[in-house]
């Protein structure tokens, strides 16, 4: 017997649900490639990407996924010898780094484990050691989707500069990009890159970077330059060039209408939404952790992301049991640890077209899979979110 039947609630960190208006834009004919309604999405997307980025920079759009838009934004600032410094907080900085390393780039990992964030200070104490100037860029993830850090942006920024070090600042900001603040520009960032399946609500094939002042004169001397990645090419005044080829139109419209809807919210609206559902889940988390048997990943409850939280299970409790229960039983859809985590943690997704309905429903499931399963666990953990929320959403 179970109670799956039903709408499936997909609560993994990406690809995230995609909204019907998203789906019902791509359900449509090909179009003309070379001009007409495709150039325009195109140019809109394009704005629209800069301003979710806030950024006065270039951006760009690749078919591909985030490890694409890592390749793109290394292959079209570094050569090839060069040095990177990548700053460890769980898995995705540095697959950012070994991506870079395959291309030939000399990589050195400032080690942070999973359950902190980066350390700005760790960063300045680095980089003032090299006198030389060996080090041209510093690579770290704002959302960690593995270990479910947020690491301060603008902290490790102002680490660099009282470092006095003019490494360019290359931020993956896959899990976080339109679920809480990022200001490309204001942070001093000089490339940014994200993918289209979390926060941007749109299916899983499309890349984008975005590259300020400092990393489009890197581009000029970048000796990894090939020319489906390379921004010289997609800066050229044919629309073909956008996309070097055929351009994804069916993801684009999507992307195109998925944009209109963050933007429609406002994206204050959007980042409170997160934070607010963000705070429901680690409510939650908090009761059931009482039991002793799970608790956050993350230690220092201000560096929790807003988009995914990470639970980490005692040692030696599977926690294949709880996903599996709330999957076959209740129709609910938890991501599973991966990396470092693997076998030993559950992630339950709180990002892109999220609300108060499916996170209730995600902790309410969890909750039944912990009594059933005889999993010892704090009582209340969705009425505390209930007392969040209530306290936390006004009545209009």
């Amino acid at each position: 017997m179970t109670v799956r039947n039903g709408r499936e609630f997909l609560a993994i960190p990406g690809p995230t649900t995609v909204p019907d208006a998203v789906l019902n834009a791509m359900h449509r004919p090909a179009i003309e490639i070379y001009s007409g309604d495709l150039v325009g999405i195109t140019d809109a997307c394009l704005a629209r990407l800069k301003t979710v980025f806030r950024t006065a920079g270039n951006t760009y759009i690749y078919a591909a996924n985030g490890h694409g838009a890592w390749e793109a934004a290394v292959t079209n600032v570094l050569s090839r010898g060069d040095t990177i410094l990548v700053l460890q907080s769980g898995r995705f900085a540095v697959g950012w780094g070994e991506t870079a390393e395959m291309l030939g780039v000399r990589v050195e990992t400032l080690a942070g484990g999973w359950r902190h964030a980066v350390d700005p200070a760790a960063v300045e104490a680095r980089l003032r050691q090299d006198k030389g100037g060996a080090i041209k860029a510093v690579l770290v993830v704002q959302v960690d989707t593995a270990s479910g850090v947020v690491n301060d942006i603008p902290a490790i920024r102002a680490a660099m500069d009282r470092a006095g070090h003019g490494a360019l600042l290359m931020v993956d900001t896959i899990a976080s990009l339109g679920t809480m603040p990022f200001e490309m520009d204001a942070w001093r960032v000089d490339v940014a890159v994200t993918g289209s399946q979390k926060g941007l609500m749109t299916p899983p094939g499309l890349g984008f970077v975005a590259a300020g002042p400092r990393a489009a004169a890197a581009h000029k001397a970048a000796g990894l330059r090939t020319r489906y990645w390379d921004w010289t090419l997609r800066n050229g005044e044919l629309h073909y060039q956008r996309y070097c080829g055929t351009p994804p139109e069916h993801l684009l419209f999507g992307l195109h209408k998925a944009l209109d809807m963050l933007l429609d919210e406002g994206l204050e609206n959007a980042f409170r939404r997160h934070a607010l559902l963000a705070g429901a889940v680690r409510r939650a988390v908090a009761v059931w952790a009482e039991g002793g048997a799970l608790d956050f990943n993350i230690v220092d409850p201000a560096r929790r992301a807003d988009s995914v939280t990470t639970i980490l299970l005692r040692e030696g409790l599977d926690p294949r049991p709880i996903r599996d229960y709330c999957e076959q039983q209740c129709g609910v859809v938890l991501g599973v640890g991966i990396g470092d985590l693997s076998g030993k943690a559950l992630r339950i997704a709180h990002m892109g077209h999220v609300n108060a309905p499916m996170i209730l429903g995600t902790l309410g499931t969890v909750e039944v899979a912990l009594q059933a399963l005889g999993i010892p666990h704090g009582k209340g953990g969705v009425q505390a979110a209930i007392d969040w929320l209530g306290g936390s959403v006004p009545a209009p």
